[in-house]
């Protein structure tokens, strides 16, 4: 009898000895599975211009460290975003869908935490939920600005861990004037002992974030309020940008030259950690420049326009083991795109998230596929109050500063000067058609915001500064 018992009792710790071994080579080849993941941090600044970077042509404003990444990588030539002003073109980008699809057109009223129905809704998918969904680890840190409510700001939108504030323009120094002007780490507000110069404490806290001893793979977004008004920078960045002569342009290429010395630093610790190669780095700025101070040239306009100097912005992507430096990619792509293109990085088909506008640019960026991502591209401004469509080289918009439909070749006249509405009728009305079409799967806007009478007040002031510098017989 005991000869047939210690057959199965060797028989048993055999089987469990296999399955022991086979439950540590899962989670082994778990491990090495999250490791091959490419972490991913999109680096958004507010309110930079187009030519506020080395890559696109400044001159006045030292960006070598940004000049230099960007060299590693792809610079999209035509890099849109997806609104021309700040709380709309995040939510677009941070859920890879056109914001006009839930309503969010228009800045945030600043009602504090009065009402979860205010920002981006909960109900949609953002990027954060979805890589933690596979095996990430997510942070959040800076400008938030799509949802003051607690229900619908970073820790409740599937980021891990937040730092930052929930309102749209803050001081530098971390001063606390509102709730929604507020530093918090989680859910605590940081002394602003604690605080420094909000650029460099942004800039700390993503390096921790990366420091961080954790065997999965990060996702990153990092937000700067900066070079967003108002105008601060220390006395180390001042330094840098002293010879620029005009004041405000200088204090402005400051905050620039503070972030590009903060992504040097955070390059640095990608390096330092050995995650560089397999790490995605984008860089881009919410919506052109502002009107005050930052360069969009050539382009024509600045934030809170539908000209190309509103909604394009110095954009570029980095990953040094799929995609080969020293590109310009020259057709237009749009922040929408970024969802997908993480997804397909992943290996995970993007059509598996139905609800995305955007494409992957993988295969366009890699030159798998030699066409282009978007044939049509729309904005849409408060619910219509401007909106604008480009389809190949026109590009149609409905402008509320000039009270008047305006049409451009943007492969003939790049920098929107002639005005061509006149001649091409029926390129208009088709336009407009698939303006019409596309506008009928969105909602009207949720709240409002002042832009409609702001827009009218500046169109009045240039009007008059032009009428001012006329013989008074031509007034």
């Amino acid at each position: 009898m005991l000869s047939r018992i210690i057959p199965l009792v060797f028989l048993s710790l055999v089987t469990l000895t296999c399955t022991e071994k086979e439950i540590e080579n899962n989670h082994s080849n778990l491990i090495q599975e999250e490791k091959t993941k490419p972490n991913i941090i999109v680096i958004l600044t507010d309110d930079q211009g187009w030519a506020d970077v080395g890559f696109n042509g400044a001159k006045d404003i030292p960006t070598p460290n940004l000049d230099r990444i960007a060299q590693e990588g792809v610079i999209f030539e035509n890099g849109y975003v997806s609104h021309p002003y700040c709380s709309p073109s995040r939510a677009g980008l941070l859920t890879g869908r056109y914001q006009a699809r839930f309503g969010h057109d228009c800045n945030l009223p600043y009602q504090g935490e009065n009402d979860a129905s205010i920002g981006t809704p909960s109900s949609e998918r953002m990027i954060s939920e979805v890589l933690k969904e596979q095996g990430y680890r997510t942070g959040a840190i800076g400008k938030w600005h799509v949802g003051d409510h607690p229900d619908v700001q970073p820790m409740a939108q599937g980021f891990d861990e937040w730092f930052g504030f929930v309102g749209g323009s803050m001081n530098f120094w971390g001063i606390s004037t509102s709730p929604v002007q507020t530093i918090f780490r989680n859910t605590v507000k940081v002394p602003e002992e604690e605080l420094s110069y909000l650029t460099d404490d942004f800039t700390d806290e993503a390096i921790n974030f990366i420091s961080s001893q954790n065997e999965k793979p990060f996702f990153l977004y990092l937000a700067y309020n900066a070079p967003h008004a108002p105008n601060h920078a220390t006395k180390q960045y001042l330094e840098r940008t002293k010879h620029i002569e005009y004041g405000g342009r200088s204090v402005y290429g400051a905050m620039v030259n503070a972030v590009d010395a903060g992504v040097g630093k955070i390059d640095s610790a990608l390096i330092a950690n050995g995650i560089k190669d397999n790490t995605i780095i984008v860089f881009l700025s919410d919506n052109g420049g502002r009107r005050e101070f930052a360069d969009n040239r050539p382009n024509r306009g600045h934030k809170g326009m539908l000209f190309e100097g509103g909604i394009k912005v110095p954009f570029f992507i980095t990953w040094p083991d799929r995609l080969k430096g020293h590109q310009v990619y020259k057709y237009p792509i749009i922040s929408l795109d970024l969802f997908p293109t993480f997804l397909d990085a992943l290996g995970i088909a993007p059509a598996s998230e139905k609800q995305l506008d955007g494409i992957s640019l993988l295969p366009f960026i890699s030159g798998e596929n030699a066409g282009k991502p978007h044939e049509t591209l729309f904005w849409r401004s408060v619910g219509g109050f401007e909106y604008a469509v480009r389809k190949g080289n026109f590009k149609l918009y409905k402008s509320a500063y000039k009270n008047k439909t305006l049409l451009f070749d943007l492969e003939k006249d790049h920098y929107e000067r002639n005005d061509i509405s006149d001649q091409f009728p029926d390129v208009i009305a088709n336009l407009e058609q698939e303006y019409a079409d596309w506008d009928a799967q969105n909602l009207a806007p949720g709240w409002v915001d002042p832009h409609p009478g702001n827009v009218l007040l500046e169109e009045e002031k240039f009007q008059n500064i032009r009428k001012r510098s006329l013989p008074p017989t031509n007034r």
